[in-house]
């Protein structure tokens, strides 16, 4: 039973985490383009994609349609799509095979 609560935990930490990242990378990309627009000190492309990489690839995704930021540029309009397709790809064949050893 402790097996079945810890890994009810470990879901719960999991989806906090993906949440707060995702969050991070919303606020990121709205804060960077508001930053454009004043001519200040710009978020460093390299921090948009590492929150991305690190499980943010779908608020990344969501901050550049929302304020219309990065959506001009290949390396984001293809990068970030690409990093969230490969993250669901992951996701699903993890749970694919979770699955498969929890009935073995």
């Amino acid at each position: 039973m402790n097996t079945i609560i810890s890994l009810f935990d470990a879901k719960l930490l999991l989806i906090a985490y993906l949440v707060l990242v995702n969050l991070a990378a919303l606020i990121a990309f709205g804060a960077d383009k508001h930053k454009a627009e004043k001519h200040a000190f710009r978020t460093p492309e390299s921090v948009l994609f590492t929150l991305a990489l690190i499980g943010g690839s779908a608020g990344a995704l969501a901050g550049m349609f929302l304020f219309h930021h990065k959506t001009r540029k290949p390396a984001f309009r293809i990068g970030i799509p690409l990093i969230l397709i490969a993250q669901i790809v992951l996701a699903a064949l993890l749970y694919i095979t979770s699955a498969q050893i929890l009935f073995l």
